[in-house]
């Protein structure tokens, strides 16, 4: 062209085959992708089919929660804390109660302690049955999301029925619980819990037998324990590449340290870390979970009649100091820093999310992958979106 010099002038030529300059391409794989859970993006540079370096790039739903703790006093924090990781709801809430009651000095009642356990449990059930049946939907298995479905409506009915919701239950309150359980709820429990297991085989039988599921998990999306220190990741993820640590056995909280659950509490852990081993992590420990939820309930109908909750006064104030409470959550570990002036809400209230550090790993694991793969290895993080933004 007329003006331009030969330095202005670039051409780039794309292709395979002997004497072909070839450059690399930039695809973006979200925000809004098929391919992705809700609006992660995913920065990746292609040569050709193969993943030369990987860049998750979050904040699409950033809605600066722990700004939000600062302006709220410890009653209305939770209704905030159980909304980040929307699949373990009670989970979540519980971080910021034990935070509160330990800056407190406060006993819980040993009802409401074995009953936070159960529905900790229940909760876990819940979030590894939605990420059973939607993984294999990512790698074109439609039918087991209708088997995960069935049977969280098992326990979506008992965890409905003492709460009142689905998703955000909202039933933690800092000394104990919302209220107490409803007449012969435990052993609705029981039967839900022997109904699951009993079918839980269904959706064992569809995915992990599968030969294409196999080929497409199997020697994929490798982690290594020392990306997974290096990254803090936690969870199955972290226990699917050997790294045994899990904070109900190793800093017991609730009733995880007494023995009617250690003895049932099972740490389960894989070799190989692929995405076939998250995924056989994550089905064998929603079966410990459902013997940990019948424990539970089988001690709660031994434990005499009596309070669920503390009396608290009309405003809580928390006194001035700073603690750090972390929590099992289905996805890794999950902890709350409080700091307290004083104050009937927190100075500084810092979430610790198992999916932000989970997901940075990305880029360690899917350099050297194919496209393809890259769908495989990034449902088998078990991701939630809200949970890595805050």
């Amino acid at each position: 062209m007329a003006g331009m010099t030969s330095q202005q002038l670039t051409e780039r030529i794309a292709g395979t085959g002997t004497g072909l300059e070839t450059t690399d391409m930039v695809l973006n794989i979200g925000p809004q992708h098929p391919a992705t859970h809700g609006v992660l993006r995913l920065r990746l540079v292609l040569d050709g089919e193969r993943i030369v370096s990987a860049e998750p790039i979050i904040g699409y739903m950033h809605r600066g929660a722990e700004k939000l703790f600062e302006v709220r006093d410890y009653r209305q924090i939770i209704v905030l804390a159980n909304r980040h990781d929307w699949l373990s709801a009670f989970a979540s809430e519980l971080g910021v109660v034990l935070a509160v009651e330990r800056m407190l000095g406060m006993e819980v009642p040993e009802r409401a302690t074995w009953a936070r356990t159960l529905l900790a449990e229940l909760n876990r059930i819940l979030n590894h049955l939605m990420f059973l049946g939607s993984y294999p939907l990512e790698l074109g298995a439609i039918t087991p999301i209708f088997y995960a479905f069935r049977e969280r409506e098992e326990i979506q009915a008992v965890m409905e029925e003492i709460s009142g919701g689905r998703m955000h239950f909202m039933f933690n309150r800092v000394g104990g619980l919302k209220e107490e359980l409803p007449l012969g709820w435990t052993d609705r429990v029981r039967a839900a819990v022997a109904k699951v297991r009993s079918r839980m085989s269904d959706i064992d039988r569809l995915i992990t037998g599968n030969e294409i599921f196999r080929a497409r998990t199997r020697g994929v999306g490798i982690l290594t324990p020392e990306q997974i220190a290096a990254y803090g990741v936690s969870g199955p993820i972290a226990r699917a590449a050997g790294v045994d640590f899990d904070l109900r056995r190793d800093d017991p909280y609730l009733a995880y340290g007494e023995p009617e659950v250690r003895e049932k509490l099972k740490v389960v852990t894989g070799e190989r870390g692929d995405c076939l081993a998250r995924f056989e992590v994550l089905l064998a420990q929603a079966y410990n979970s459902l013997d940990l939820a019948q424990a539970c309930a089988d001690k709660l109908d031994t434990l005499p009649t009596g309070p669920i909750n503390q009396r608290l006064p009309k405003i809580l104030k928390v006194p001035e100091g700073h603690t750090y409470a972390w929590t099992e959550n289905p996805l890794g570990i999950n902890g709350y820093f409080l700091v307290s002036h004083g104050d009937k809400t927190p100075w500084r209230l810092k979430l610790r999310s198992a999916s932000f550090n989970n997901i940075q790993v990305l880029s360690e694991v899917l350099p050297g992958t194919l496209v393809s793969d890259m769908v495989a290895i990034l449902g088998s993080m078990f991701f939630v979106v809200g949970d890595i933004d805050k």
